[in-house]
């Protein structure tokens, strides 16, 4: 596992940017963490990175936003798992597993949810230290663990 230190909300961006730049159709990124960590923030940079359309922001009401692919024909799924509270009906009815196929899937409050939509998947885990510092925790998984991830050795802890 790596860790990354993100002492800014720019650098949470521009982490999310480098790694929206690896993202492929089929990539499931599950992003974990208490509320404040830094998931949206991060899902904006992973946007940015993949050059997708649209405004990010948190999908909590709406459950998920589908963001018009960039330059690399990839769309993005941006989905907020919070309001399920453990009914996994809800995401089951967002057929994820069909848009897996062509599009890159981010699921805010993944974690023990989505992760059963695809064996092949990144958790990202945001922590939240008192001087309002992160730390982006990534646990690959499948072929996930033979991917190069986009940490930068002098944020590395």
């Amino acid at each position: 596992m790596d860790k990354v230190i993100l002492e800014t909300p720019e650098d949470t961006m521009a982490f999310g940017r480098a790694l929206g730049a690896t993202l492929r159709a089929g990539d499931l990124v599950l992003l974990a963490g208490p509320l404040g960590a830094g998931k949206t923030t991060l899902t904006r940079g992973i946007a940015d990175g993949m050059r997708v359309g649209g405004r990010v922001s948190s999908p909590t009401f709406v459950l998920a936003r589908v963001h018009a692919a960039g330059p690399s024909g990839v769309p993005l799924i941006h989905v907020d798992a919070y309001r399920l509270g453990g009914d996994l009906t809800q995401l089951d009815d967002l057929d994820l597993d069909t848009d897996l196929e062509s599009s890159a899937v981010v699921v805010e409050w993944g974690e023990d949810s989505a992760d059963r939509l695809n064996e092949d998947h990144l958790v990202v885990r945001l922590s939240r230290h008192d001087d309002d510092t992160r730390t982006a925790t990534l646990e690959p998984h499948g072929t996930w663990t033979a991917r190069p991830l986009p940490v930068s050795p002098s944020r590395m802890l």
